[in-house]
């Protein structure tokens, strides 16, 4: 005699169905965790990006990057000068320096 099922319980389709209700509580609470990881991510960056602006608004007057871009860009074209002014300032002593040995040598 075959004993019949008719409301299907325990067929593969049930099984199935478990499963697939595991993994998908698996992802809830995986994503749930990402969530709460990302939302503390966001509340200490949000944190150190003001601290950020209030330091750089005390250091250069503005917080602002387009404006701090163009004050970056102004002591890089000062740093240059300042260097190319050292550069030939040294240049020069050298070449006296040079100019006295040779100097010197001629004499003896």
């Amino acid at each position: 005699m075959t004993h019949s099922n008719p409301n299907n319980t325990g067929t593969t389709r049930d099984v199935q169905l478990e499963r697939e209700l595991a993994e998908l509580r698996q992802d809830y609470e995986r994503l749930r965790e990402q969530r709460v990881r990302t939302e503390q991510d966001i509340t200490h960056l949000t944190g150190q990006l003001e601290g950020l602006k209030a330091q750089a608004l005390a250091e250069y007057g503005t917080s602002d990057p387009e404006e701090l871009q163009l004050l970056l860009d102004e002591k890089r074209k000062e740093n240059e000068r300042l260097v190319a002014t050292y550069r030939k300032h040294v240049q020069q002593i050298q070449a006296d320096l040079s100019a006295v040995e040779n100097s010197l040598e001629q004499a003896d």
